[in-house]
């Protein structure tokens, strides 16, 4: 069979292309890209695979025609007899390859590399027509449930020619639990109703499919209240995909949500029973604002924007990481307007043990990732990866990743590839004839807090909203691009558009959100819309923060926390210090804060976490403690109703329903000589069960 071969090769229909046909960057590159050739996990990645590099996402043409012809000896292409050059040997898997297959023999991407290398392998004319943008078809779509939809995409050229690319696209879904989509561009909708976009990328270009889904069957009735602009604009939302949201929280499922999101507390016993018997009608929005002036507040809020500005005690050391994380929960405690907030650290000078802000420049040293933190945390916009190559799902360049770095560099910038001088300029702005005079940072603070900017209030709005409702409405909240739209985007606007009115008062945010139906929302699903993820139908089930967990468990149980080298410290949520040892919090998902980025912190449930909280010698022995809250309960409550009473009072701020008081005051009849020992049981399940561990 191997003599053979070059027999089965010479048979090949011979289309042979003029070498003057050929263009690489045009022709070739998609091919490889296509294949995954030049991806991170292949020859993309930075020290390349199997001594052959190619740049990620054919960011850089002329490296990649270089170690194509040139590098290896030119081994890697036969001009002479094509179809022995180790680049096709390897992609149809004649050669071992670790890449597997790629290229099916004798197919039409096979045929084009063949025919490009017996052309000598042209670099093609540099003034042949340049691509220029992409364009799907169909761009947007209502779609039935499990349907679906072939999409085209056509490459846009300098010349105005338009090419159909769909063969060598490459496709993602924002949303797979809407539609999926395979490598050959087939969206395939599923059985949850919502919307998705479809990103269709090509070379440096992206383009975008979007598909509602909504529920089929008969129109969902929505009769529920609309207290605030929050409500409508979900509502109409909702609408078009036939969903009714479920009905109000009761008083204490709204009682126990509000403190966890706020001040990261539990209510205790005597503060449940005050607000579920108060009748005024605006006690919601009145203990809101009691919440806001709480201390607990910004203990919370503090510690939210401490990861995302890494605040690290081992770059800075003890005395600077603490003053650094002082001035936020300073200007948090004294609702600082957050432009205002942006623009002092941005531009922050000085002493850094003097001035707090200034120790975000000594965590992060390098202009690159100065520009690349401060457009994730103020702008939600990641462009670190343009640092390198063109973002693989959006518009940015590297010319925009160094314009932004050119901000926070005292000398010149300079393109790597074009080694051009690149001046400081804004994401989305032409790049200046030269740089700024005087300190760069002020005209980019300026730039990003001004009221019209598209990115620094609409940011700030997608974060709180998530820190409230569980979810973005951007998701993941600094993952902002145009192939990932927002589930409403005329909620994003009004919320951006009413922190531009008010300042910039996060707290004033806060309240609107709050105040508004879709928080006050039932957590538990109607028929309608018990697939929704996305839309804000009903309340999401939330994951409290590792801090916060550790917090809810200590306060229920009576016992404080002690946190090694923090003395005083009696609540995790106060810890400044995220290097502080705690093995529960390492547990739980306390993030490293060696990046900006809000995946750090992890959600995602584990093993470990439930073997710990069912077998943990720490809760055990908060659980049995003397001084602890259960041994306190018994003492004072002889009475079995009343004790069962407090316990749920303690652990899900409501009382018990008659089954559930028969069930605890029967448990406690059992051991009539170890009272307290049935007490501990009742309260480690209490702890143990979804309605504690979860804010809902």
């Amino acid at each position: 069979m191997r003599f053979c071969l070059p027999i089965i090769l010479l048979a090949l229909p011979t289309t042979a292309r003029a070498a003057d046909a050929f263009h690489f960057e045009n022709d070739i590159l998609p091919i490889l890209s296509r294949h995954g050739c030049n991806s991170s996990g292949c020859h993309g990645k930075a020290e390349g695979q199997g001594g052959f590099k190619l740049s990620v996402f054919a960011s850089d043409p002329d490296a990649d025609y270089t170690a194509l012809t040139k590098e290896g000896r030119g081994r890697r292409v036969f001009p002479a007899r094509p179809e022995e050059s180790l680049l096709l040997r390897k992609g149809t898997g004649r050669t071992a390859h670790g890449g597997g297959t790629k290229l099916p023999f004798g197919g039409e991407d096979y045929r084009t590399l063949r025919d490009w290398i017996a052309a000598g392998m042209p670099v093609g004319s540099p003034d042949a027509p340049r691509l220029v943008s992409l364009r799907v078809e169909p761009v947007e779509r209502v779609m039935s449930q499990k349907g679906e939809q072939q999409l085209k995409v056509f490459a846009k050229y300098s010349d105005g020619a338009e090419k159909d690319v769909t063969r060598h696209a490459r496709f993602q879904s924002n949303a797979e639990s809407v539609a999926a989509v395979s490598a050959a561009g087939l969206v395939t909708t599923r059985d949850v109703p919502g919307e998705a976009a479809v990103m269709a990328g090509y070379l440096g270009e992206v383009g975008m499919f979007r598909v509602m889904v909504p529920r089929p069957g008969a129109p969902a009735d929505n009769n529920l209240p609309q207290f605030n602009f929050i409500d409508k604009l979900v509502d109409a939302k909702l609408a078009k995909l036939n969903v009714a949201p479920s009905g109000l929280c009761d008083d204490a499922d709204f009682l126990r949500r509000v403190y966890l999101d706020l001040t990261g507390t539990l209510p205790t016993p005597d503060e449940a029973r005050k607000f579920l018997a108060d009748t005024d009608k605006d006690k919601r929005a009145k203990l809101v604002g009691a919440l806001l002036e709480r201390p607990e507040f910004a203990d919370l809020w503090a510690l939210r924007w401490a990861d995302l500005l890494r605040v690290d005690r081992q770059p800075l050391g003890h005395q600077r990481a603490h003053l650094y994380y002082k001035w936020i929960r300073d200007s948090i405690a004294a609702n600082k307007p957050f432009d205002e907030f942006a623009r002092e650290l941005v531009t922050a000078e000085g002493p850094a043990t003097e001035v707090g802000p200034v120790n975000f420049f000594k965590v992060v040293t390098k202009p690159g990732e100065a520009a690349g933190t401060v457009s994730q945390v103020f702008l939600g916009v990641r462009i670190a990866c343009a640092e390198c190559h063109h973002h693989p799902f959006d518009r940015w360049k590297q010319s925009d990743y160094y314009g932004m770095s050119a901000f926070f560099s005292a000398g010149a910038t300079t393109h790597p590839r074009t080694k051009k001088d690149v001046f400081a300029h804004a994401l989305g702005t032409d790049m200046p004839a030269a740089n700024p005079l005087g300190d760069r940072r002020v005209p980019l603070a300026e730039w990003m807090t001004k009221p019209d900017n598209p990115f620094f209030a609409r940011n700030l709005a997608n974060r709180v909203w998530a820190w409230t409702l569980g979810r973005g409405l951007v998701e993941p909240v600094d993952d902002v691009r145009a192939t990932n739209p927002p589930s409403n985007p005329e909620l994003l606007d009004a919320l951006a558009k009413y922190l531009v009115d008010n300042k910039y008062d996060v707290r004033k945010l806060i309240v609107l959100i709050t105040s508004s139906r879709v928080y006050q929302t039932s957590a538990a699903p109607n028929a309608t819309n018990e697939k929704d993820e996305r839309n804000f139908s009903r309340a999401y089930f939330k994951r409290p923060d590792a801090e916060v967990l550790c917090d809810m468990i200590s306060q229920a149980l009576g016992v404080p926390e002690k946190f090694q080298g923090s003395p005083g410290v009696t609540r995790a949520v106060q810890l400044w210090d995220s290097k502080a040892r705690s093995d529960f919090l390492k547990l739980f998902g306390r993030p490293s804060r060696v990046t900006a980025c809000e995946c750090e912190r992890t959600r995602e449930p584990s093993v470990s976490q439930v073997l710990n909280l069912l077998n943990s010698a720490e809760i055990q022995a908060k659980l049995t403690h003397e001084a602890g809250a259960v041994a306190k309960l018994v003492r004072a409550r002889p009475d079995d109703a009343k004790l069962v009473e407090e316990l749920y009072l303690t652990f899900f701020s409501r009382p018990p329903t008659a089954d559930e008081t028969a069930a605890g005051v029967k448990h406690l009849k059992k051991y009539p000589n170890n009272r307290r020992a049935a007490a501990e049981d009742l309260a480690w399940a209490l702890l143990n069960s979804t309605e504690f561990l979860f804010n809902h």
